[in-house]
């Protein structure tokens, strides 16, 4: 069924419905359960990482983040990323599955979500948490293309018309503003890394990543354990890999002949969607709702400018941790 909020097609284990709860303002777009509202009062416990990203349902950096994680956890061998489909390596703590992956896995665990800080920041306070971000023009023009093949999103009249509604905060998840700016606030609660999309591009290679990421531990990967991440969450392994890639999941709910869930996996691929007049409106708009933010007034990411990690507020030292945890379980 397209349109609206209505049920989705047939579940699958990948894509099923989303707890989220609309009075959280977050704005689901399968149907919400209640359960979620208990979120905030429940400590997440045994957590080494979170990986948080924009609140929106495409590629926005949160699936590479998954790859470099289970692949640093599993000390480079690309076993695991090869026969375990990512959503059971990192679940997806708004669908329905998550409650029953997490049961079955073993600490230390990888969580994903989209949610907005509101809703989790209360249960994270012994979490570490990695907020990853993109430039939103980029991001625009990913979940354009994602609700043309996503069945469970109402198709989209325009590239224009739905760049209003992004603008505006009216698409899936809300404002992406809003839940930048939300997370960013609790830096100095949180123990939160803040990297971009455009970060891991010029990185590509998680040892800096590993230096200067609080939720790394002890995970430093050596040389061989490098190389080997970095041919195992390149995009063009992670595109042909069906543990990754999303082909696994039903038709029903994702339309696989309207395109490919990772695209292009590029920097900068909104110059090819944006007019000059959608572009100048864009960087208006975001000069405007930013201009209180701790992130710069340009947009991230090349627009208009570079994306420098935003200053991070001071907050109580935590011992770091002695030993390497264990690798997640092999299934």
């Amino acid at each position: 069924m397209r349109g609206g909020h209505g049920p989705c097609e047939p579940e699958t284990p990948a894509l099923g419905a989303v707890l989220l709860s609309r009075r959280r303002g977050a704005r689901p777009g399968p149907p919400s359960l209640p359960r979620l509202l208990r979120a905030p009062t429940q400590p997440c416990r045994g957590l080494i990482r979170l990986g948080v990203t924009e609140p929106l349902p495409c590629p926005t950096g949160t699936t590479w983040m998954q790859e470099i994680l289970t692949l640093m956890y599993s000390k480079g061998d690309g076993q695991l990323a090869k026969t375990v489909p990512n959503w059971a390596r990192a679940p997806w703590l708004e669908h329905i599955y998550f409650k029953d992956m997490m049961q079955a896995g073993r600490e230390p665990r990888i969580i994903t979500t989209h949610l907005p800080c509101h809703v989790l920041a209360p249960a994270l306070k012994k979490a570490k948490v990695i907020y990853v971000a993109r430039n939103p023009k980029d991001i625009v023009v990913s979940f354009y293309h994602f609700h043309k093949m996503a069945k469970f999103l109402p198709e989209p009249s325009s590239f224009e018309d739905f760049l209003m509604q992004f603008l505006n905060g009216t698409v899936q998840y809300g404002s992406w503003f809003d839940h930048v700016e939300g997370w960013l606030s609790q830096r100095s609660e949180l123990d939160l890394f803040y990297i971009t999309y455009e970060d891991l591009h010029r990185v590509s290679c998680p040892r800096g990543l590993g230096r200067d990421t609080p939720a790394q531990c002890c995970l430093l990967p050596g040389a061989l354990e490098v190389s080997a991440i970095q041919q195992h969450s390149s995009f063009s392994a992670m595109q042909k890999n069906a543990m990754v890639n999303y082909t696994l999941v039903s038709c029903d709910i994702l339309d696989h002949s309207k395109g490919q869930f990772m695209r292009k996996g590029i920097v900068g691929d909104w110059r090819d969607h944006f007019t000059p007049l959608q572009n100048a409106f864009f960087n208006r708009a975001y000069q405007e709702k930013m201009r209180h933010s701790s992130l710069p007034t340009t947009t991230p990411g090349g627009c208009c400018g570079s994306s420098p990690t935003p200053p991070r507020p001071p907050r109580p030292a935590r011992p770091r941790c002695s030993a390497s945890p264990a690798p997640p379980a092999r299934r």
